[in-house]
């Protein structure tokens, strides 16, 4: 017995309107960036930001790119153990196709928008949401963890004080500590719930999820998680420390790492897509803090998310659509 498939045209219809608005979103919250940052710069004088952009060389730019991508791939491998510790029939290849696609979706508010992995995982696996789901929690846990431990020893080395890193330390760390104990997060998602009573649905899954999530309490795992994790952040922070460097603004190792990762951490608090607006804020005055002026700041601040934050955008751009299509194929 043969059987026909039918499209809903409005369904067929409405996947160019949603890649259209994502578009859109992208767009926009780039232009907002820019438009923070024009406006210091137009403050400062255009002609020495203006010169200081112009100062890097094309080979310097590419090594503030390969140094993003170090961090990208150690993720990706980390991604890839987690997944193999869970029992997914998932290749390195599919893994990092996975990870460096769902980049597209950073800039989604909580970055909620790379769940995308968890349907492309569901298409060539059939595992269902909730089976996959402990990969985001220990992934960002793993994050939180390598973040916080950079923070706390930058913090320790540098000269500079910077004011909420240790509170912002902790936090990153009780996050980290929370999403990687099964019963202590199951415990914490009743009682949110609970006060709450919103997304009953979600809750329940999140809750079933956290079952899962002991595959990962083993410490030899955890530890080198969390070390992969600090090897790919550490070169990001590094491409700072050489910007500012090549930029007459040498303020010393650990203290531009410090600044990059509590920037970065401090973006990611305030809810923003990406971090967009706070993390700019937060580098832009802590490095005024140290001494540095507008007009070497300012740039600075649109060099390194540009080659870190929209640079990996611009990855997953790319490679979102090969996952998806070869995530339909598998299905």
């Amino acid at each position: 017995m043969s059987s026909t498939h039918q499209i809903d045209p409005s369904l067929s219809s409405a996947k160019p309107a949603r890649r259209w608005r994502d578009i859109a979103i992208l767009g926009g919250l780039f232009g907002l960036m820019l438009v923070g940052l024009i406006g210091l710069a137009a403050a400062t004088g255009w002609e020495e930001t203006w010169a200081q952009l112009m100062s890097l060389s094309m080979t310097q730019v590419l090594v503030l790119l390969c140094l993003s991508m170090v961090n990208y791939l150690f993720r990706g491998a980390r991604w890839h153990m987690f997944a193999n510790r869970l029992g997914l029939p998932t290749t390195l290849g599919q893994d990092l196709r996975h990870f460096l696609g769902g980049f597209a979706m950073t800039v989604t508010p909580g970055r909620v928008g790379e769940l995308i992995r968890m349907r492309w995982l569901r298409r060539e696996t059939g595992w269902s949401f909730e089976r996959t789901a402990p990969l985001v929690l220990v992934d960002r846990a793993a994050d939180l963890a390598a973040m916080a431990v950079i923070l706390g020893v930058a913090i320790s080395f540098s000269t500079a004080g910077i004011k909420g890193a240790i509170p912002v330390t902790l936090l990153a760390f009780s996050a980290a500590y929370v999403a990687t104990r099964p019963t202590l997060l199951a415990w914490c998602v009743t009682r949110v719930y609970r006060a709450t009573g919103l997304f009953p649905r979600l809750f329940a899954k999140v809750r079933r999820a956290a079952d899962s999530l002991r595959s990962f309490t083993n410490p030899q795992i955890l530890i080198f998680a969390a070390l992969l994790g600090v090897i790919g952040w550490i070169a990001e922070g590094y491409a700072f420390h050489l910007l500012l460097v090549w930029m007459g603004a040498d303020i010393g190792f650990w203290t531009a790492v410090a600044i990059f990762v509590f920037s970065t951490l401090a973006g990611g608090l305030t809810g923003a897509p990406g971090g967009v607006g706070g993390a700019e804020a937060a580098m832009v005055a802590l490095l005024s803090l140290q001494g540095i002026p507008l007009e070497v700041s300012v740039p600075a601040t649109l060099i390194i998310r540009v080659t870190t934050l929209w640079f990996a955008i611009a990855i997953g751009l790319v490679v979102f659509p090969i996952a998806e299509r070869k995530s339909l194929r598998a299905e």
